[in-house]
């Protein structure tokens, strides 16, 4: 198993409302486990979104490049069910390395009670799928722009 490391200060951090859907729970009438790995995507489109021109999918595309996630780790805490609004808070943690790494904090809105805890790590490959050891000069803008050193 991997190492889980404490969650550090982020840098950048956003918030998204997902509404949980009856499609999203199972028999026993709470979130699947497997629906919160789209509410984590969720975070990173609204991510991407609210800090534009490096982390969105499109960047990365006509960059020439995609980000698969190669690293996922969720801890579950409570359970959502049908109706409940979850706030997915996304932090961006900086690394020099050629990689993405988000940590998580899935939140029911109703009383802001933590329902899951989350890390995500991407990397950087060619669309032939070449692994990139340096960070794409595209995603180097990036951090150039929205991290303060």
């Amino acid at each position: 198993m991997a190492k889980r490391h404490k969650m550090k200060e982020p840098a950048l951090t956003c918030r998204t409302e997902v509404l949980v859907r009856f499609s999203d729970v199972d028999a026993m009438k709470v979130a699947w486990h497997g629906s919160y790995v789209a509410y984590l995507e969720d975070g990173r489109e609204a991510f991407g979104i609210a800090f534009p021109k490096g982390l969105g999918y499109a960047d990365y595309f006509s960059s020439g490049y995609v980000a698969p996630v190669v690293s996922l780790n969720i801890n579950y805490k409570q359970s959502l069910r049908c109706g409940d609004v979850a706030i997915v808070e996304v932090r961006y943690i900086p690394t020099d390395a050629a990689k993405i790494i988000f940590e998580y904090i899935i939140y029911r809105k109703a009383d802001m009670a933590v329902m899951a805890t989350a890390e995500t790590i991407q990397v950087f490959t060619t669309y032939e799928g070449e692994m990139q050891y340096t960070c794409p000069e595209f995603y180097t803008e990036w951090k150039n722009k929205w991290l303060k050193k």
